[in-house]
């Protein structure tokens, strides 16, 4: 088969429209055609009033070397790659030990995944619950503000992800395919066919709980062992040939679980085990992230300023998009995992703090868009001095959230047009906050820093001028948002292990290796098949 890329049709053209367009493209009668597969299908939005689709296609025809022959130095028409995923080794019979994995989110669960697909029957512990127990504690906080700080939006299968947009899409490198793994293992758990294909898939929060026990089924069909409450208080460490080594893991029950291979693909949210692992003197190192709030607006209006006439086309979906400012005072302000058609959430996993997130279902059906509207800080300018430094700097702010919200895990809330003028909220305009259990009207400066205050001032203009209505006053700011990434790093090396510490595996988002869903669950992969090369060997 031919693979032609960046192959450009109207949004409204029908399938004789896009058969006749090949055979001109390919300048063969349209008889030799004789399949066609979409591999990859987005869009261009960036005029209005002429929207294009544009795909990656995969075509099967007649003659084709000769086609090919004639076509090669056209840089958009290749013989299609193979995709496919390849395991990198099969478990060799009678191992003694077992790989162990801390957490189950994307990471935890594809690290797993693919551990048991290899027949390494590795053992995965997750602190929280189980995915439909969690969603119980979860919407315990947001309807009856009660939060269980081992299961909620951060903590339990499926981790922080569960509750979000459920993105499939990353900017990361992928020359082994270990994305398309991911997305087909998605499809093959119950996941719309569609993720396939389209440039910027995503599932939903409601289709994201089937998925994952449809996959913890199938783990355990392979040999995987899953602990559900299962926090791990110590990792238990030994010399040999001068270095030190992992040698088992200690449950918070009392339980020790011997391996030699260990992966800590801990969510960003583990505050207590960065705390242990900085006690054990396993290298880490602060890293940027960013802080700032959740901002909403009508979807409606958001689609219209950005498909124009095409507002509402099925093929379109509900809008998002991605903005970024570079300010005066040397901070960069930018849209942050927007949920198109989604709702804003209580992503609070201490108690007293108050943290947002963003959730869309898959139909993205909801009255508002929102997106984290936030500012890019740094260890060396704001939170120096000590690895830990950032997880204290966002306590602080969540604090205050808390209390300036009311107490109550209520969510401090603003109106652009109040925040603009320097004045505290007192009554809401047409956009109606989507965040539960509820919004206390005030002023977001007391629970922000000043320069991110300032930056964001300046860039809503700004982003007014792109998005047309984007900084009306009665557009709604919720605060806080603060757990955008990891606030550190767990370094790793070229083995993907530990710098100073052999068989301790840092992984995923929490370790600082990963931003999202996909990106996480493909780190998950490349740490399996670093672990599972060394067990084989």
């Amino acid at each position: 088969m031919l693979r032609l890329t960046e192959f450009k049709l109207p949004l409204d053209h029908t399938e004789d429209d896009l058969k006749a367009a090949l055979a001109k493209r390919l300048k063969v009668p349209a008889s030799d055609i004789l399949s066609h597969t979409v591999f990859r299908r987005g869009y261009d939005a960036r005029k209005t009033d002429a929207i294009y689709l544009i795909y990656t296609l995969d075509v099967d025809l007649k003659n084709q070397a000769a086609v090919f022959k004639r076509l090669h130095k056209d840089r958009n028409i290749s013989p299609t790659p193979d995709t496919r995923y390849h395991m990198v080794t099969k478990a060799p019979p009678g191992l003694a030990s077992r790989p162990v994995v801390v957490g189950f989110g994307p990471c935890g669960l594809f690290a797993g995944f693919l551990l048991a697909e290899m027949g390494f029957k590795p053992i995965i512990l997750e602190r929280g619950k189980a995915v439909r127990e969690r969603t119980v504690d979860t919407f315990g906080l947001w309807r009856k503000r009660v939060l269980n700080p081992e299961s909620n939006v951060q903590f339990g299968e499926g981790g922080a992800g569960t509750f979000s947009d459920g993105k499939l899409y990353s900017q990361i490198k992928d020359p082994k395919f270990r994305a398309r793994k991911v997305l087909a293992e998605f499809a093959a758990a119950g996941a719309p066919d569609e993720i396939l294909y389209i440039s910027k898939p995503h599932i939903g929060t409601f289709r994201l709980v089937s998925m994952i026990e449809n996959m913890r089924a199938k783990m355990i069909g392979m040999g995987a062992e899953i602990r559900f409450q299962s926090k791990v208080a110590d990792i238990e460490l030994e010399e040999q040939n001068g270095e030190r080594r992992v040698r088992a893991v200690a449950l918070a029950s009392g339980e020790r679980i011997a391996t030699s291979h260990l992966v800590m693909a801990v969510g960003h949210s583990a505050r207590e085990t960065f705390q242990m692992v900085h006690d054990k003197q396993i290298f880490m190192e602060a890293k940027p992230f960013s802080i700032g709030v959740r901002i909403e607006h009508p979807q409606a209006m958001i689609n219209e300023q950005r498909f124009g006439k095409f507002a509402g086309h099925p093929l379109l979906g509900a809008a998002d998009y991605k903005l970024v400012h570079h300010c005066a005072n040397g901070r960069s302000v930018y849209s942050f995992c927007m949920c198109p058609g989604g709702t804003v959430v209580a992503a609070s996993s201490e108690p007293g703090r108050v943290v947002t997130n963003g959730m869309s279902q898959y139909r993205r059906a909801q009255r508002n868009a929102n997106s984290g509207l936030v500012v890019g800080i740094t260890p060396e300018q704001d939170y120096p001095g000590h690895v830990l430094a950032g997880i204290e700097y966002q306590r602080r702010w969540e604090d205050a959230a808390f209390a300036v919200g009311g107490g109550t895990y209520n969510a401090p809330g603003q109106l652009v047009g109040d925040f603009l003028a320097g004045k505290p909220s007192t009554a809401l305009g047409d956009v109606t906050p989507s965040y539960k259990p509820g919004l206390t009207l005030t002023d977001l400066s007391l629970c922000l820093p000043d320069y991110a205050v300032a930056a964001i001032r300046e860039a809503l203009p700004v982003f007014g001028r792109q998005i047309k209505g984007y900084d009306r006053p009665d557009a709604v700011m919720t605060g806080v948002e603060t757990r955008t990434s990891s606030p550190l790093r767990i370094t790793r090396d070229e083995s993907l292990q530990s710098v100073n510490t052999k068989g301790l595996y840092p992984a995923g988002e929490g370790a600082g290796y990963a931003g999202g869903i996909l990106s996480a669950a493909v780190d998950g992969i490349k740490i399996a098949e670093a672990v599972a090369l060394s067990m084989a060997a």
